[in-house]
């Protein structure tokens, strides 16, 4: 016998394992939860000789307008397919916050898709301290539209030419609408496409939201380049990858950027340009002396 065929059956009991512990986590996480909703949270009467201290299964069942036999067998967490829209059902009529929500899905083993909110525009000081602290590496708080929500001076100087963010300004924008020859990132022939591919991939939970379709016109309005690329409909996913900027105080920077999650903000994330080479530490620590003492006489010079 090969060792393939084994390797399979192997791989099979280990997926039916785990397919069995999820069902009976399924069932124990429905029990508690049908517990603690009362008949008065949903509207019903309290009734008598209740023996349950929440709804009772028929009760959750027609409340989610499906069968109580087929919700019965979910709770027992008997091998039943579950739709998304029926978890839904079940998710409301048991009030389940959007963690619960999440943890049903992936318990039944459907594919779990967040609820949507606008992108957001900000964030707190805690953020904003870590990217501060990530000196002298370029560091910039990005939304999945490539908004800038926070950068320390290091990316501010080398990708916004030291401009501030008192407005909201917007990766993907600047790139394409700067003349060429000041665009920071190098390669833009194989660099831009991947952002716009990775763009369109965040899109697709946005499809038709009335701030993705007018920041999508508008840039393409603005670039004829943008617009090509948006139409070729790539899709990517972001990844760790080399990128080469050129600065014209230090020259040529070859950094690899890497993306941090951020806590509660499951569409943004920090990304990090750390130096590829020694050349590279040398001239960004160099991008940090030269711009901060051009800011210190700036500011000395506003104080005369």
């Amino acid at each position: 016998m090969s060792a393939v065929p084994m390797r399979d059956a192997a791989t099979g009991d280990v997926a039916m394992r785990t397919t069995q512990r999820r069902r009976t986590e399924l069932a124990a996480f429905l029990r508690g939860r049908r517990a603690r909703v009362t008949p008065a949270d949903v509207g019903m009467p309290p009734g008598f000789r209740r023996r349950t201290p929440g709804l009772r299964r028929e009760e959750v069942a027609q409340l989610s307008g499906v069968g109580v036999t087929w919700y019965t067998w979910l709770e027992q967490g008997r091998p039943i397919n579950a739709s998304a829209q029926v978890l839904d059902a079940v998710a409301r009529t048991l009030r389940l916050d959007a963690p619960e929500r999440e943890h049903l899905y992936h318990l039944a083993e459907v594919p779990y898709t967040p609820v949507q909110g606008p992108p957001a525009q900000s964030v707190g000081p805690e953020v904003r301290g870590v990217v501060d602290a990530l000196v002298p590496r370029p560091a910039v708080v990005y939304n999945a539209r490539y908004d800038i929500l926070a950068a320390n001076q290091v990316y501010r100087d080398l990708f916004l030419d030291g401009g501030d963010l008192s407005t909201p300004r917007n990766a993907l924008w600047t790139l394409f609408t700067v003349p060429e020859e000041r665009c920071p990132l190098m390669f833009r022939e194989t660099e831009l496409p991947m952002m716009v591919a990775t763009l369109r991939a965040a899109y697709g939970l946005h499809a038709g939201e009335p701030s993705w379709e007018e920041f999508i016109s508008r840039l393409s309005a603005a670039s004829p380049e943008f617009a090509r690329l948006w139409q070729a409909g790539d899709v990517a996913n972001r990844d760790r990858r080399l990128k080469v900027f050129r600065h014209a105080t230090v020259g040529e920077l070859r950094m690899t950027s890497l993306s941090l999650s951020v806590d509660g903000m499951p569409e943004c994330r920090i990304v990090v340009y750390t130096p590829d080479d020694e050349e590279t530490e040398r001239r960004t620590d160099l991008l940090r002396r030269l711009c901060g003492g051009a800011r210190q006489e700036g500011q000395a010079r506003a104080g005369e």
